[in-house]
């Protein structure tokens, strides 16, 4: 798929300055679980935050949410790191252009430069990740990559900038991304943009050919009917799936919550799904 032309933004709001400042400091780079080694690396032009094992047995391109305007690989490391330990994959975290400074397709041009570029660097297997609106980006990467991830890894995405979903009503103590969240990042994100390009939503994608795929949701989000949706048009383009509906869990819990079984059990499904594909391809 071809991406639009880039587009000029404007600069974003004192108000989201501060927000982008307040990310948790228990995301923060400076828990790097152990026998993991961190560093930063330039792929594609795009710094990345770089998270390995000592023998890596593949790669995930992982990509953090934020709404497109918020998140940073730094704040992504402590996951990253999770993800290396429980995979034994090398995790690499673009640090993708931001909204409302770099509107799309800002993004998702970011995304396919240094997935190309990761991909040429380390051969082998090629996985592709992200939550909330990293989910998203990864699903536009999937669609439009020439090299399809051997497996996609998506955690409460959020798929479809329209924000028409019946859960965003439906799902009132969704308070880490609810409707009005929602709605202010993707009209930063899309600019005036059609909410309906695949590349900005990717539920509205042609899945043909699409890799196979490892959901998770909460029952209690406003992104659930997202991944259900997705599903559903998987099945029907028979594309290999797993989902995985958790109920009581907040938006993206495997990054936000590390303590939590259900984020243990989350890590544990994406080991097991990557060691299935690794095996496969």
């Amino acid at each position: 798929m071809k991406l639009p032309p880039q587009r000029a933004g404007h600069p974003a709001s004192e108000d989201l300055k501060a927000r982008r400042a307040r990310m948790p400091a228990a995301w923060t780079q400076q828990m790097i679980e152990p026998d993991i080694v961190a560093r930063d690396a330039q792929y594609g032009g795009v710094g990345c935050f770089v998270s390995e094992p000592e023998q890596p047995v593949g790669t995930m391109l992982y990509f953090h949410g934020g709404g497109y305007r918020m998140g940073s690989p730094a704040a992504w490391a402590n996951f990253a790191s999770r993800l290396s330990a429980a995979t034994g994959l090398r995790i690499v975290v673009p640090d993708y252009r931001l909204a409302p400074e770099h509107p799309f397709p800002a993004a998702v041009e970011d995304a396919l430069s240094a997935y190309a570029a990761a991909a040429h660097a380390f051969g082998g297997s090629m996985f592709v990740g992200g939550d909330s609106a990293g989910g998203g980006l990864a699903a536009s990467l999937a669609l439009a990559a020439a090299q399809t991830p051997v497996g996609l890894i998506l955690i409460s995405p959020w798929l479809d900038l329209a924000v028409s979903d019946p859960a965003y009503d439906d799902k009132p103590a969704d308070q880490f991304f609810p409707k009005a969240s929602a709605q202010e990042a993707a009209a930063l994100y899309l600019q005036g943009h059609p909410a309906n390009d695949p590349l900005a939503s990717p539920l509205l994608g042609d899945f043909t050919g699409f890799p196979p795929t490892l959901l998770f949701a909460s029952a209690d989000e406003c992104v659930v009917g997202d991944t259900l949706k997705l599903q559903s048009k998987l099945a029907d383009a028979r594309v290999l799936a797993e989902t995985h509906i958790v109920p009581g869990m907040t938006h993206v819990w495997p990054v936000i919550a590390p303590s939590l079984p259900e984020s243990a059990a989350a890590l544990a499904a994406i080991a097991a799904f990557t060691r299935r594909r690794i095996s496969n391809s």
